[in-house]
């Protein structure tokens, strides 16, 4: 079994930051691409950034000079550094790790979810 655990949500002030944290483990061969999906109530998940096993990170135009997304492979671990933040950027975000396991004598990459963490900005 896998489990993918965000960390990390709040209050924060409009122009404030916050620091998001996404950590998978359990029976993992190795974590590949991991991601970061916000959802804001009544609207769909979208992507906002993810990062490879390589370190290539990929960001949606709305974020690219606020966030940064990083990752530690040794914990299995993705980071979202966002600053500058909006009311817009509301919203439950979601973690998205793409997982190698290996179950009775076979590899298999399944894409696991987080139970997401909720980031509020208001004043």
């Amino acid at each position: 079994q896998v489990q993918v655990v965000e960390s990390g949500g709040g209050l924060v002030q409009p122009g404030g930051s916050l620091r998001l944290s996404c950590a998978a483990s359990g029976s993992i061969v190795s974590v590949n691409t991991m991601g970061w999906f916000p959802q804001a109530p009544g609207k769909e998940r979208d992507l906002v950034a993810t990062i490879t096993r390589g370190n290539m990170t990929n960001y949606v135009d709305s974020v690219k000079d606020r966030f940064a997304v990083s990752r530690d492979i040794a914990k299995n671990t993705v980071y979202l550094q966002m600053n500058s933040l909006k009311p817009e950027d509301t919203a439950v975000y979601y973690c998205n790790a793409d997982v190698l396991t290996y179950i009775r004598g076979a590899y298999v990459s399944r894409n696991y979810w987080g139970q997401g963490t909720q980031v509020t900005v208001s004043s």
